[in-house]
């Protein structure tokens, strides 16, 4: 219980704690963040926008296993930063072959019994031992075999001599491995849970952004009307009216297809989600300013001289906090939605960013497919999740900024 000395901010937070689907709406919320700053780090695959293809395995179910082997890539490697391993994933070092077993032949070779899908028959495949384990030069990639002794050229263009029986250890201990893909994979062979936790960061980035881009504009439109009423107001209420006919996801559509190719597309569907959004904050705000520009403090205020600007900044902003707290809460539900749709109908971001609206487009044929539905469902899952939890957050955050008859 709160006592009578405690801020109001305490009492609305003592009464959204009352709110149990608040909570655990604010819990859910907090953990997507989470994942969206860490996921790559966590991610079973850690490429950047878990893109790392394997045809062989296109549209596994959940739960498939199998055994993998890691082929060197012939390239230079560049030592990520941690930031970037942590934010953005870090390249595959390394061809990954799905096979069914493996054996190795008296040439210095590695046989292997690969696999190609689901009914397919293996295939023999036949690598240097050198080469699984080694990046060879492009150039020179003559691998000279004495006893056990292989030398080679390197990428970095040097002479370097390994020993064999080393490498068949080196292959037999790090380089084959089991990959396990706990909810299958898409139709090129990507892992479905690492593309959904690259999704939440697409999401909740939009959304941020979005709502940042709508509140400005709709408190600045809808205050500037509110306070100063008169001509001045039904110039901006009759803008926002004929904004306010328009659908927002035919506006967003418009405004992206309005801005093109002339700024990346993640940047653009900022913009689109955001630009379409700010009518509603408008009209909020100008009721609550209506309301709170004849308070007393306005009008004590206005008598001790201080300028328009900073009354409604310092004065009748603060005081309506509450109001705009819940329609940011709902407006970032809406862009959640909003950057699904335009993903849907393949406007939003491009690929191969991962978007959970992209996803269930690529998948929407799968949903009557028996056994292959859950790739539509999977990201269909994460957007009903995601914007019924900040739906029931804005039902939480009015309930306890709305006062009126209540009692801590």
């Amino acid at each position: 219980m709160a006592n009578g000395n405690d801020s109001p901010l305490k009492k609305t937070w003592i009464r959204l704690r009352k709110n149990k689907p608040a909570i655990a709406s604010l819990i859910v919320i907090c953990i997507a963040i989470v994942l969206a700053v860490i996921g790559p780090s966590i991610a079973p695959d850690k490429t950047p926008d878990a893109d790392d293809q394997i045809l062989e395995l296109a549209n596994v179910n959940p739960g498939f296993s199998t055994k993998m082997l890691l082929v060197q890539k012939n390239r230079e490697e560049k030592a990520p930063s941690l930031l970037s391993r942590i934010f953005l994933g870090t390249e595959n070092p390394n061809e990954m072959i799905p096979i069914n077993s493996f054996s190795f032949d008296d040439s210095a070779n590695i046989v292997l019994q690969s696999y190609e899908g689901e009914g397919r028959t293996s295939l023999v495949k036949t690598f240097p031992i050198v080469d699984v384990c080694e990046a060879l030069s492009n150039s020179n990639p003559q691998i000279s075999i004495q006893g056990d002794k292989a030398t080679f050229t390197t990428f970095e263009e040097k002479q370097k001599t390994v020993s064999l029986a080393a490498l068949k250890k080196e292959i037999e201990q790090n380089r084959v491995i089991t990959k396990t893909y706990r909810l299958g994979t898409d139709g090129y062979g990507r892992d479905i849970l690492s593309r959904l936790l690259f999704g939440v960061r697409v999401s909740l980035s939009v959304g941020l952004v979005a709502v940042l881009i709508s509140l400005t504009i709709g408190i600045f439109m809808g205050s500037v009307a509110g306070y100063y009423r008169g001509t001045v107001d039904n110039i901006i209420m009759w803008f926002i009216n004929v904004i306010w006919a328009i659908p927002t996801i035919l506006l967003a559509m418009a405004i992206r297809f309005a801005i093109g190719d002339k700024i990346p597309s993640f940047l653009a569907i900022f913009i689109a989600v955001g630009l379409s959004m700010w009518v509603e904050v408008a009209r909020i705000v100008r009721g609550q300013v209506l309301g709170v520009r004849e308070m007393e403090y306005v009008q004590a205020a206005r008598g001790l001289g201080y300028n328009n600007a900073r009354i409604i900044i310092k004065h009748i902003l603060p005081n309506i906090i509450g109001p705009i707290m819940v329609i940011a809460a709902s407006d970032f539900a809406s862009a959640i939605l909003i950057e699904a749709g335009l993903s849907f109908v393949g406007i939003g971001v491009k690929p191969p960013t991962p978007s959970w609206g992209t996803m269930l487009n690529d998948h929407r044929a799968y949903l009557l497919t028996p056994g292959k539905a859950f790739l539509a469902l999977a990201p269909g899952i994460c957007i009903m999740v995601m914007v019924l939890a900040f739906n029931l957050l804005g039902n939480g955050l009015r309930d306890a900024f709305d006062v009126k008859g209540k009692t801590v």
